[in-house]
């Protein structure tokens, strides 16, 4: 008799900004949509992408349709996937045009050999399967490079929608989908497509979705560095401590992750002053909050 239980987890983003009822609402709903799935028997892979897929298309996140545009007024966007068995993942990055990177994606990690796909090309890619799309901004914009160089470091709106997954078989899997920073550049990319930062998943270790400051996620490799330590012994709620740490002492980052292991032992942490994300196993109701201290 196969006793794992399975579990799903999602988040909305890191920041300073309370959870708005609505945005609370739509995690729940996600959660129950991605929990459906795994108790279908599904794969977490699926799972993680239908759990994205609600949060990308409520405009209510910085995701999808609620994307930040960039200063040039185009809405340029980043999703990355990724499983544990096999470790096969796929990702997009500066997509413009459709509704769900998450799904773009995931066919990137199952129709091609690649694993990344950016700009233009990865745009085409995803009209060439006919995913839905959205509208771009009405209006273009100018902007001063200098003007923008300048005021860069105020930026401090982060967001990013992620969400890790553990199904009846064992399998772990993870996902971000992401709209970006504020004031940021055109062409910007966060950590959200790059797989060992944004997300990883290995079903030796376990799955992690991160969000907040992409720049100092980067330069620390979290997601992996996390798994890392799960590797070496430490439970979900100590190594997600111990990278964040390393990221605010190190280089004054910031960040929130999920991270599950393939036994169903999971943690929610953040560095920032609130996360929005939550968990449900099937049992009672999804648990949503903004803080996990």
């Amino acid at each position: 008799m196969n006793s794992i239980r399975p579990i799903i987890l999602a988040h909305g983003g890191a920041g300073s900004l309370s959870m708005t009822v609505r945005q609370s609402a739509c995690l729940q709903a996600a959660l129950q949509v991605g929990y459906a799935w795994l108790d279908q028997g599904s794969s977490a892979l699926l799972a993680v992408e239908q759990t994205i897929r609600v949060l990308e298309r409520s405009g209510l996140f910085n995701a999808g349709k609620g994307s930040k545009l960039q200063l040039d007024g185009m809405r340029r966007m980043d999703a990355s996937i990724m499983e544990g068995h096999q470790l096969r993942a796929g990702a997009v990055a500066s997509i413009e045009g459709i509704v769900h990177p998450i799904t773009a994606a995931r066919f990137v990690m199952e129709r091609t050999p690649h694993v990344l796909l950016v700009g233009p090309s990865a745009g085409r890619f995803a009209r060439h399967f006919r995913l839905e799309s959205q509208r771009p901004a009405k209006k273009l914009r100018r902007y001063s490079l200098e003007s923008v160089l300048r005021r860069y470091g105020e930026s401090h709106g982060h967001g990013t929608v992620g969400a890790v997954a553990l199904d009846q078989t064992g399998t772990v899997a993870a996902g971000a989908s992401t709209g970006g920073i504020e004031r940021m550049l055109p062409g910007r990319v966060g950590d959200t497509p790059i797989i060992g930062c944004g997300v990883y998943a290995d079903n030796e270790t376990g799955a992690v979705s991160m969000t907040g400051w992409g720049e100092s996620i980067l330069r620390v490799a979290v997601a992996k560095t996390i798994c890392e330590q799960l590797e070496d012994g430490k439970g979900p709620a100590t190594a997600a401590r111990r990278v964040l740490h390393r990221l605010v002492t190190r280089i004054n980052g910031s960040a929130g992750c999920l991270v599950l292991t393939p036994d169903g032992r999971f943690a929610i942490r953040h560095s920032t002053p609130r996360m929005v994300a939550g968990w449900w196993g099937g049992k009672g109701g999804p648990i949503v909050k903004d803080r996990f201290q």
